[in-house]
């Protein structure tokens, strides 16, 4: 008899302990997933899937038993390689009877079919190259809340197989992210973690899903569309289109687990110990609770709380019946950077308008989305470090005064609202102020637009104290750390700036 969710918690200590041990000796010599989450995370047919949530779920068995059993080529990969100690322990429990292990790799023969399972690690940015143009029809990231957003679409990439027959897969094993680095998992997964989500999945539900430069587009369907102006275009001629990109979705799921589904922990001192962890790791390691609060780093300059009431306090019919007080500008860079648009009312932010940087090229194209987006007596604050002091030559022309080029590298003598520390330079001061003002004690009642990624940016940068003042994390600092330019964020830093006679800013 095999146990269910249902009624594991019915059976008698003597009954569970005797299945534990069938389980494990079955386990050593031919594996098969446990009853529950596990097994229907098994059967899973998802290209990309997120698996677990709470700690003890079974996770580390779900991903060792999936490359033996059902695949021909697999990576397993952790942030860092000695977090694999562990994984590698299990795996050779597992494997020991079918192959050998040398190299990182395990060779193994199961049901007639060869098998290769990779172990490996990306522990910086630049670590990902190792993994190029190297084919793997299954791609486990293991924590993955750990990895940049970055390194799984690089390494994903090439999650595929020669056999037509072959299943392929992503599999992300994971408990909820505890700090900035895991947030691209709460947009990837937003219909299954997202308590706002208007549209709300089952777990195990497929949904469609596309990611193009960072932006995760939800779809009805797999059929393939282009992106004109940004927005998918479904309806198009394929013999016409031979220049821009035909993008195909992909299924995702979310399949959660808790420790009380794995029946090696449900009645072990495991659980005690989650039981005993402090708010918010308590609900999110015990109930696989993404929605949980994050531990915000000590040195975090502004706390994830009070982005969240800034959030709470906006609505779409709230912007005050005034003229469009600012427009804050952040310029993309290349690559994967994004041009942000921020329009402030007030007190009130108005939705961010987003632009690819590849749909940004030149200052003439974000000078006329300026134009676009700001009414006649708004303020321009632009970032003109690299390549934004093009657009603000164009705009200046324009406007005059009305536009303030942004350096943050610049000097400033100002002090805090407290008076006790300067600030390194404009940079520092800018994020600092935008810091004072979301202080629910300064009750300026921001209001931000409830924009995931705007929250996960405004809580990335990070701040310390020197002999010349506050110092504030660089953007090229930011995106080595979480991997992607914190845009958003910075646009609305900007949106909120008030040029001022004492600055020695020296910009343009």
């Amino acid at each position: 008899m095999q146990p269910s969710k249902q009624n594991w918690r019915s059976w008698s200590a003597a009954d569970k302990l005797a299945l534990l041990q069938t389980l494990k000796a079955r386990n050593r010599l031919n594996w098969k997933p446990l009853p529950g989450p596990q097994a229907q995370a098994y059967a899973c047919r998802a290209d990309v899937l997120l698996y677990g949530g709470a700690a003890g779920g079974g996770k580390t068995d779900l991903a060792l038993g999936k490359a033996l059993t059902q695949h021909q080529r697999s990576l397993i990969l952790r942030r860092e390689f000695p977090q694999l100690k562990g994984i590698l322990d299990r795996s050779r429990e597992l494997y020991s009877e079918y192959g050998a292990f040398g190299s990182k790799v395990w060779r193994c023969e199961f049901a007639g079919k060869r098998r290769s399972i990779e172990f490996g690690s990306v522990q910086h940015e630049i670590d990902k190259n190792k993994y190029q143009g190297r084919p793997h029809d299954l791609k486990v990231f293991d924590e993955a809340a750990n990895f940049l957003e970055s390194q799984v679409e690089f390494i994903a990439g090439w999650n595929r197989s020669e056999d037509p027959d072959q299943h392929c897969q992503v599999l992300l094993c994971s408990n909820p992210p505890t700090d900035a680095t895991g947030d691209w998992l709460m947009r990837w997964f937003a219909p299954w973690l997202d308590p706002n989500h208007p549209n709300p999945a089952a777990p195990g539900e497929l949904r469609w899903f596309a990611s193009v430069d960072g932006r995760q587009f939800e779809c009805q369907n797999g059929d393939p569309f282009i992106l004109v102006d940004g927005e998918p275009v479904y309806d198009f001629d394929p013999g016409s289109v031979e220049s821009i990109e035909i993008i195909r979705p992909l299924t995702r799921t979310f399949i959660p687990a808790r420790v009380t589904d794995n029946p090696f922990y449900a009645n072990s001192g495991y659980v005690a110990k989650l039981q005993a962890l402090p708010e918010p790791l308590r609900s999110k390691m015990l109930f696989g609770d993404f929605a949980a609060g994050r531990e915000d780093d000590a040195w975090q300059v502004i706390p994830t709380e009070w982005v969240r009431l800034a959030q709470a306090r906006w609505s779409p019919n709230g912007r005050p019946t005034i003229p469009m007080t600012a427009l804050g500008v952040d310029v993309a860079r290349g690559g994967r950077d994004k041009t942000i648009l921020t329009p402030r009312y007030g007190h009130w932010f108005d939705k961010q308008i987003c632009h690819p940087g590849s749909a940004t090229p030149d200052g003439f194209v974000v000078a006329h989305h300026v134009f676009e987006a700001r009414e006649a007596s708004t303020l321009v604050n632009l970032d003109v470090v690299g390549v934004g002091s093009s657009p603000f030559d164009i705009v200046r022309a324009a406007i005059g005064d009305k536009i303030w080029g942004v350096s943050g590298a610049a000097g400033t003598d100002e002090l805090d609202c407290t008076g006790q520390f300067g600030f390194l330079n404009l940079r520092a001061q800018l994020w600092w102020r935008f810091r004072e003002a979301l202080d629910p004690v300064n009750g300026m009642d921001i209001a931000l637009p409830p924009d995931p990624e705007l929250k996960a940016d405004l809580c990335a940068p990070r701040y310390r104290k020197g002999p010349r003042g506050i110092q504030v994390e660089t953007k090229e600092e930011i995106k080595l750390r979480i991997g992607r330019s914190p845009d958003k964020g910075d646009s609305a830093v900007y949106a909120l700036a008030e040029r001022r006679s004492n600055l020695a800013f020296g910009s343009i």
